[in-house]
């Protein structure tokens, strides 16, 4: 397995980190597409340390794009396979991060956008980072929803935040994805944005960083 590294941020208070979060950037980016959300995020948990890494998979022709998994094949079957493959990843990833750091890993929040979305909900929900606080899924969804039921393993806290107006992923994947997790006992939040494409708002970040703050704060 490719051994995954990227940008970190430490603690605003410049103490011991107390908590991770995790950024898992989208299709065709890397982690320095998401490192400056801890500049957003650090004044609601000061203790925590913030990483971005980079996705396993380079793209062709995109010096600096990189993916969870790949799209060239778009069925069921090759996407769930992609998306447990790129979970995995991730995984093995946060329980290095964390013990490097000496970080339960209760004390783990996970953040993605877009496909990191689909990655870090398929990670935070069907085992490869099973005990994380919480997961924060920005315009994305999840893959096979619909066996979620039988499938899931742990049941963090989710805030799902998708635009209306997403022309890339439509804001149904989140419904879906909403509704299969409500349907399996997790607890989880929609946020919904009129107006928003396929990006991040200022509300929706705002969002995220509450649930951060209730979870993550520390003493």
């Amino acid at each position: 397995m490719v051994e995954l590294d990227g940008p970190r941020r430490g603690p605003l208070n410049g103490g011991t980190p107390d908590a991770l979060v995790v950024l898992v950037h989208g299709l065709g980016a890397d982690g320095d597409d998401l490192i400056d959300l801890a500049g957003v995020w650090a004044p609601a948990v000061p203790g925590a340390a913030f990483v971005a890494p980079h996705a396993p998979e380079r793209i062709e022709g995109l010096p600096n794009g990189r993916q969870w998994f790949a799209l060239w094949d778009r069925s069921e079957a090759q996407l769930r396979a992609g998306v447990q493959a790129g979970a995995a990843a991730l995984g093995a990833f946060v329980a290095a991060e964390a013990e490097r750091l000496s970080i339960p890993p209760d004390r783990v929040a996970l953040m993605g956008f877009s496909q990191g979305a689909m990655t870090v909900l398929e990670a935070g929900l069907r085992g490869a980072v099973p005990d994380a606080a919480c997961v924060l899924a920005y315009s994305g969804g999840m893959i096979g929803g619909d066996a979620l039921l039988d499938e899931i393993v742990a049941r963090p806290a989710v805030l799902l935040v998708h635009g209306e107006d997403d022309e890339v992923v439509p804001a149904a994947a989140s419904r879906a994805a909403a509704a299969a997790m409500e349907a399996a006992g997790v607890p989880v939040r929609a946020l919904f944005r009129p107006g928003l494409g396929h990006g991040l708002d200022d509300v929706g970040l705002a969002a995220g960083a509450q649930v951060l703050h209730g979870l993550l704060k520390g003493a």
